[in-house]
C-alpha cells in the first residue's frame, strides 16, 4: 500500500473526520470514563485494538459474508475481540478491569467500530482496513485523554496519579462530577471546528 494512502488513512482516522470530534459518535465512553487519565488511555488501547483487528477480519473475509447476515457476523467478530481486551484486563489488570466496570463490555455496541466495519473494511482491502482501525482508535483516544488531563488535574491535582499540585491546591470537584465532562468535550469540538475552519479558509486563499 502505497505511502501517501497510509498517511491520508491516518490524516483522516486521527483528525480531519475524528470519531468524536468530527462525527460525533463514540461520546458515552469518552464521558463515562474520563476522569483519570490512566482510565482513558486504558479504554483508548482498548478500543484501538478492537477497531483495528475487527476491521482486519471483517476485511479479510468480506467477499465470503452474505449480505443479509453481515451485520451478525460484524458483531460477533468485535464481541470475540472485546471478550479478549476483557479477559486480558481482568487476568493482569484486575484494579484497571474493576474501574472501567461495564465500559470494556459496551465497546462491542461503539459506533465507532460498527461504523468502520460498515463504512470502510467491508468496502477495502485488509491492510487499509487494519490502519483505519488504528487511525481512528488514536482518533478516539486522543480526545479522552484531552478530556481527562483537565478533569484529572482540576479534579484531583494530579496527572496519571502522580501529585502536580500541592496542599495549597482545592479540587475542583464538579471537575470529578460527569457534567464537566460535556463542558469539555464540547470546548474540544469547538477548537476542532475553528482549526479546521482556519485551515480550510488559508488553503482557500493560498
Amino acid at each position: 500500500m502505497a505511502k501517501q494512502k497510509s498517511k491520508e488513512i491516518f490524516s483522516m482516522g486521527v483528525w480531519l473526520d475524528n470519531p468524536i470530534l468530527r462525527q460525533l459518535i463514540g461520546i458515552c465512553s469518552a464521558l463515562a470514563v474520563t476522569n483519570l487519565l490512566v482510565n482513558s488511555l486504558v479504554m483508548g488501547i482498548g478500543l484501538t485494538f478492537v477497531t483495528a483487528f475487527s476491521s482486519l477480519t471483517i476485511s479479510a473475509i468480506r467477499h465470503y459474508t452474505p449480505k443479509h447476515i453481515r451485520m451478525m457476523v460484524q458483531v460477533l467478530i468485535i464481541a470475540a475481540y472485546v471478550i479478549m481486551v476483557d479477559i486480558f484486563l481482568k487476568a493482569y489488570m484486575p484494579e484497571m478491569s474493576k474501574a472501567l466496570g461495564p465500559y470494556i463490555g459496551l465497546i462491542i455496541t461503539n459506533c465507532i467500530i460498527m461504523g468502520r466495519a460498515e463504512a470502510y473494511a467491508q468496502k477495502n482491502p485488509p491492510l487499509p482496513a487494519f490502519l483505519d482501525g488504528i487511525a481512528n482508535g488514536i482518533g478516539y483516544t486522543g480526545v479522552l485523554l484531552f478530556i481527562a488531563f483537565f478533569r484529572e488535574l482540576l479534579g484531583f491535582g494530579s496527572l496519571f496519579g502522580i501529585q502536580i499540585f500541592g496542599d495549597w491546591w482545592t479540587p475542583w470537584t464538579i471537575m470529578i462530577m460527569p457534567p464537566s465532562a460535556f463542558f469539555l468535550l464540547a470546548i474540544a469540538i469547538w477548537i476542532a471546528y475553528n482549526l479546521r475552519e482556519k485551515h480550510q479558509s488559508e488553503g482557500a486563499k493560498s
